[in-house]
């Protein structure tokens, strides 16, 4: 009987060490993936536990992240990107083996695939009715993939939407109906997402209704104020976030699906590239979302907060920037997983950066001092530097706008330095840099930072000598069970 104590006790501290039994808290965040140099899975799948998420958003398919999430713990909503939807909707053939290969093969390895987002945001008047014949059915043949594939039950279909799809004639949430343009696809899609037991998912932003409107009182785009309310018959909304929700509501009642769950599939707030993208009000908005996540606070016409994915968990510096400068700085956390400003995460809980990031070296490409601001080549080369590396910082209103014109060059040289991983022939410039190893980023300014990138060569050597450590660790595990075993038996 104590060998066999001693080794049940052997194995429960080998489990025990490994971290199988840690729990989080219910945060939720969307994972993008589009960066020059992405934090490797591993780490951000650590960073997410670290910090409470027990909810992903990912907006492809991508093998890295979905492998890291295997047996993470982690719920995980896997998009669909539009540009599959016309192949998808035109082939169930092409569903199944999307399902396969993406969905069947992770969930068969643990990874907790949850929901197949199909599409994002498919129907913004931006895409001039690109998507509006393909997606339900996409929707439809990605759901019967999942049928056949058996994961009907485990597995449900929604579709990420951006609030445009339904509007108000009154200024009032009560007034809530979805677009005429689109009304009939919209109920056609709410009916199928509710016969296959499946949530409507809808982003709100309220920094883009503070961003696209002049006119917009700032104040209510915030949590935990009473200036500039709506007063809507018996119900008074301090936030544009309450009444915007409360709109598509009101648009599912109106049309027969009051009980339609919901999901928040994205809301957050940008650090930069726009004059109100910063730290202080990114900081504020998120702690508000945050406090109201932890309160399970929800809004006057739903009592019961939905499941709110945060945008973003890291900034994206390879992101398209059509809609705007700041679509690559929405991260809680920097590029490299680093802090950008404090969160109280309840609890006594605060924000944790990621571990283990390893960096090029401590070096710069800045303008040289010899260098002309006359040189006829010098705007030529920001201009060459900018298009291949993320100088969206310098926009107006951004964190380094305020840079003198030598700074700016330096700026945009030092990106496309870092961004080509400081290769010797990325600070040439035609003679107008060079290389230092004295930090150029702006004293008295700490939002203003001149980045050293990640080193995707250490992290990928890492991780192959961590396989190999681990590959030894298990077959030292083994061989110590199997002693133990067989000296339990000799015993007996």
């Amino acid at each position: 009987m104590g060998s066999r104590f001693f080794l049940v006790l052997f194995v429960c501290i080998i489990v025990s060490n490994n971290g199988f039994t840690k729990g989080v808290s219910g945060f939720a965040a969307n994972w993008g993936t589009r960066s020059t140099h992405p934090l490797p899975p591993n780490i951000v799948v650590r960073l997410l536990k670290d910090n409470g998420f027990d909810k992903v958003k990912l907006f492809e398919a991508d093998p890295g992240a979905l492998k890291a999430l295997g047996k993470s713990g982690i719920q995980v909503m896997l998009g669909i990107p539009n540009e599959f939807l016309a192949s998808l909707a035109s082939s169930v053939q092409a569903s199944e083996k999307w399902v396969a290969q993406n969905v069947s093969a992770y969930v068969t390895a643990g990874t907790d695939i949850r929901y197949v987002a199909v599409g994002n945001e498919p129907f913004l008047k931006t895409y001039k009715d690109m998507f509006l014949r393909s997606t339900l059915p996409a929707m439809q043949n990605v759901q019967a993939a999942l049928v056949k594939a058996g994961l009907g039950r485990q597995v449900k279909i929604t579709v990420p939407l951006n609030a445009d799809v339904y509007q108000t004639d009154t200024d009032l949430p009560s007034g809530g109906n979805f677009r005429s343009d689109i009304h009939d696809l919209m109920i056609s899609i709410i009916k199928f997402l509710s016969n296959s037991g499946s949530p409507l998912t809808i982003n709100i932003y309220p920094f883009l209704s503070l961003q696209s409107d002049p006119n917009f009182p700032k104040e209510y785009a915030f949590f935990g104020t009473t200036s500039n309310p709506i007063v809507d018959g018996s119900i008074t909304y301090n936030n544009v976030m309450e009444a915007n929700f409360d709109t598509l509501i009101t648009a599912l009642e109106k049309n027969g699906f009051s009980s339609m769950p919901v999901i928040i599939g994205e809301m957050g707030w940008p650090t930069d590239g726009d004059p109100s993208a910063n730290i202080e009000l990114a900081r504020r908005f998120n702690q508000g979302l945050i406090d109201r996540i932890i309160k399970g606070q929800g809004t006057p016409k739903r009592s019961t907060l939905p499941d709110i994915y945060i945008f973003a968990l890291i900034d994206e510096d390879a992101k398209s920037i059509q809609p705007g400068n700041f679509e690559r700085h929405w991260g809680i956390f920097n590029f490299d997983g680093s802090i950008k400003y404090s969160l109280n995460l309840g609890k006594g809980r605060s924000l944790v950066p990621a571990k283990g990031v390893k960096y090029l070296a401590k070096q710069w490409c800045v303008m040289a001092p010899q260098a002309s601001l006359s040189d006829p080549n010098l705007r030529q080369g920001v201009e060459y530097a900018c298009t291949y590396a993320d100088c969206t910082s310098l926009g107006y209103g951004s964190s380094c706008a305020a840079l003198d014109a030598r700074s700016n060059a330096s700026y945009a040289f030092n990106m496309y330095y870092q961004t080509m991983d400081q290769r010797k022939d990325a600070c040439l410039f035609n003679n107008l840099s060079v290389i230092t190893t004295v930090d150029p980023s702006p004293t008295g300014n700490g939002t203003c930072r001149f980045e050293i990138m990640m080193d995707l060569g250490k992290h990928e050597l890492s991780a192959s000598r961590r396989s190999s450590a681990a590959a030894g660790f298990r077959d030292h595990v083994f061989l110590a069970v199997l002693l133990v075993l067989l000296v339990s038996i000799f015993v007996d």
